[in-house]
């Protein structure tokens, strides 16, 4: 039976709902790890620790389109919420337009820039040539890369979750078949695996495009876009959380790498990248829940239903602490089996990569509970204080508890730091969840 945004949600019928995004959102992740499994069994650790130094500068790029994802899903499900749909699909098809017109700029000003980036992240000689390769090649497709996040944010609104996980499903395929033969049988290097992105980038645009371009079964449909400069402001400023999310993510990873290479050299870059990659599957699942259950609180914030609205964030707070208890498990559990998927062939960075990740297993815990809150402030519509919950995790927490533990803890204190600014981001998160439960009526 067909679940609806204007259903009442029990835990069965939520966890269906966002079971789709959230599998999306892990399958996506999924497909970018084996890129860092391909380069570090067939090319070498070099050139692993290359691509992971420069990939932060290509998703800060990216960045925009997870901005007016977020942001116009918000705005385009709250009018859903109140029967404007004629409203709705306008400003959904600005939105893509938006994102199309952004990456193609944003492809021209990287490429013309990327013989510089690698020195200005600090890249040895050894890791200069794979840095700008690979970044060069990912820029050819950045508005299929930008295009591709909206769309995950908008399948769900669309009434469409399992649709998304689909065309998820086929660009990640189609990632994972290219890389083994470019890659594996081919052996053309970073610049094979950079391909096989940028072609599982194009697949997962084009699908969508397809798709809402002629009729179809959903609430959504693209069409001549109704160009209204301020609600392309408004998107990005309820977007605006994702949009710092990504970018600060983005500079902290450059910042934990500068502190890596200083003090253990290209290994700890390596370290940090097999850490970085199961990071982004674990934290996945928050937020493709986030993703699923964000649409929901839109539509019924524009419906004025604060009976469901605090449903679904009671039921939320449960689901994020239990994910929580359970990822943090198998984190610990599987340190060294995932290692060594990577790293088997390097002892000393063997041990390095498992002893960082039963330190880090633990910001598992308390992630989630940060992440759905700002999705859910988004929602509905105060992108202020969702970023701010995002800036002060990332840029506030994370790279100041980076810069000062190492001069006390040494390489330990980098690993710590993660824990410790998650732990903080979610007692923000809390704060702001107390202050505001009336205004909103979640509880």
């Amino acid at each position: 039976m067909k679940i609806q945004l204007s259903d009442h949600f029990t835990y069965k019928k939520l966890l269906r709902f966002v079971m789709s995004p959230v599998l999306m959102m892990a399958f996506l992740s999924i497909y970018g790890v084996i890129d860092g499994l391909f380069i570090s069994n067939f090319v070498g650790e070099a050139s692993f620790a290359a691509v992971n130094l420069i990939y932060p500068v290509i998703m800060i790029l990216g960045s925009v389109g997870f901005m007016l994802g977020t942001g116009g899903t918000a705005i385009v499900s709250r009018l859903l919420g109140e029967g404007d749909r004629v409203r709705a699909n306008k400003y959904f098809s600005l939105f893509i337009c938006a994102t199309a017109v952004s990456g193609v700029i944003f492809a021209v000003v990287g490429e013309a820039l990327m013989a510089y980036i690698p020195t200005w992240l600090k890249a040895t000689e050894e890791l200069y040539d794979d840095c700008r390769l690979y970044g060069r090649i990912l820029l050819a497709a950045m508005p299929f890369f930008m295009l591709q996040n909206v769309f995950q944010a908008f399948f769900t609104t669309a009434e469409k979750p399992m649709l998304g996980f689909i065309v998820t499903a086929a660009a990640g395929c189609s990632n994972i078949v290219l890389d083994g033969v470019l890659v594996g049988a081919c052996g053309t290097g970073v610049a094979g695996a950079a391909i096989a992105t940028c072609a599982s980038q194009v697949v997962g645009a084009v699908l969508p495009i397809f798709y809402f371009a002629f009729k179809n079964s959903s609430l959504l449909r693209l069409g001549r876009p109704q160009f209204k400069f301020k609600v392309l402001l408004n998107a990005c400023a309820n977007g605006s959380s994702e949009f710092v999310n990504n970018v600060s993510s983005s500079v902290v990873s450059m910042v934990f790498n500068y502190q890596l290479l200083k003090l253990v050299g290209k290994n700890g870059v390596a370290a940090y990248g097999v850490l970085m990659y199961v990071n982004f599957i674990f934290i996945a699942v928050f937020i493709g829940y986030a993703i699923g259950t964000a649409p929901i609180i839109g539509y019924n914030h524009g419906a004025g239903n604060k009976e469901e609205l605090k449903n679904i964030f009671k039921k939320s707070m449960v689901i994020m602490s239990v994910l929580g208890v359970i990822m943090t498990a198998l984190a610990l559990g599987l340190a060294r089996p995932i290692a060594m998927l990577f790293v088997r062939n390097n002892p000393e960075l063997l041990e390095m990569t498992v002893n960082a990740f039963y330190i880090c297993s633990f910001l598992f815990m308390f992630a989630g509970i940060s992440i759905y809150s700002s999705s859910m402030f988004t929602a509905f519509g105060n992108g202020f204080i969702s970023a701010i919950i995002s800036f002060m995790r990332t840029i506030v927490y994370q790279i100041s508890a980076v810069l000062v533990l190492p001069i006390f803890l040494g390489l330990t204190g980098v690993w710590l730091s993660t824990i410790i600014s998650d732990v903080l981001a979610m007692l923000t998160a809390i704060i702001f969840i107390i202050l505001k439960r009336k205004k909103y009526g979640y509880a």
